[in-house]
């Protein structure tokens, strides 16, 4: 015989095909039409990339703003009153944040299923790898965006003064800590790659919308005390945030750039608080050990 004969009892249905591998029907009698190959599933299909409404990013960015600026001119307003430095941290960090908190909320239960997953709020034991990997190059695109403002002489400003006026006291140190290092990577992730990149997706081509983003982000740090020093600040941001974008749109979640950003204002933090860049005079230098973001 030069064929095995098909199965006579099994009914009728796709079988794994005898002669030739693949997948073939039989009709309860007899094998029909030709084996239909398969293709092996090597690796797990990935999520497609997640998107919101752009009004979802828009909001976000206009909150975030609104916020921002009303919280520098109550701080402004309130300095007079000599009180303690944690004060105008919590005060600062409150008003500057909370609003985007609440959007935050709403979004993910108008557009979304009510979970902070929505927004790619997610994290794996991976991310502990990523995470550092991020911030490296993140560093590494921020000396090479400080080169660029020396090569043509850009103006550029600092974002944050050394040593905190030499104050040693625990609790300013430790809510400069807290806001800088837990309430500003979750708050700025989450609104910035959570949000904004994610609206920006559903009505742009994916490097517009992470460039985008990325220039909002830096932006964003701008402050007019800083005058056109704010030029190259924004400038150097902006490379930073288009990383951690292109991270969180590679990742489609932004546990490892919650964690790059962390450990960017926390090393940032520490150079500052011990006085390392209390003599720094050149913006490479500046940018490369500090880009507090």
């Amino acid at each position: 015989m030069s064929e095995l004969p098909p199965p006579n009892s099994a009914p009728a249905g796709w079988y794994t095909d005898p002669y030739g591998g693949g997948r073939r029907y039989f009709d309860g009698r007899e094998w029909v039409g030709e084996p239909v190959p398969v293709t092996p599933q090597l690796a797990e299909r990935r999520d497609a990339h997640p998107s919101l409404p752009a009004v979802a990013a828009w909001g976000a960015l206009l909150v975030l703003t609104v916020s921002l600026v009303a919280s520098k001119l109550v701080v402004d307003g309130l300095v007079g009153n000599d009180w303690p430095l944690i004060v105008y941290i919590v005060i600062a960090s409150v008003l500057a944040y909370g609003p985007s908190i609440g959007w935050v909320v709403y979004v993910r239960r108008r557009w979304g299923e009510g979970r902070f997953r929505d927004l790619g709020w997610r994290f794996r034991w991976s991310d502990l790898g990523w995470g550092p990997l991020t911030w490296l190059v993140a560093v590494v695109t921020q000396a090479l965006l400080a080169l660029l403002i020396l090569l043509i002489d850009i103006p550029f400003a600092s974002n944050i003064e050394a040593g905190g006026e030499g104050t040693d006291e625990r609790t300013y140190i430790v809510a400069l800590l807290v806001a800088a290092v837990i309430a500003a990577p979750l708050v700025e992730e989450i609104v910035f790659r959570g949000l904004v990149m994610r609206g920006f997706l559903s009505a742009m081509h994916p490097a517009v919308a992470i460039g985008l983003q990325g220039l909002l982000f830096g932006v964003a740090h701008v402050d007019p005390v800083r005058g056109v020093g704010n030029i190259g600040l924004a400038l150097v941001l902006s490379g930073v945030g288009v990383v951690l974008g292109g991270a969180a749109y590679l990742f489609r979640r932004i546990g490892p750039v919650v964690l790059a950003h962390a450990i960017l204002n926390a090393v940032a933090l520490t150079l500052a608080l011990t006085g390392v860049l209390d003599d720094i005079d050149s913006p490479f230098d500046a940018v490369f050990l500090l880009g507090l973001v």
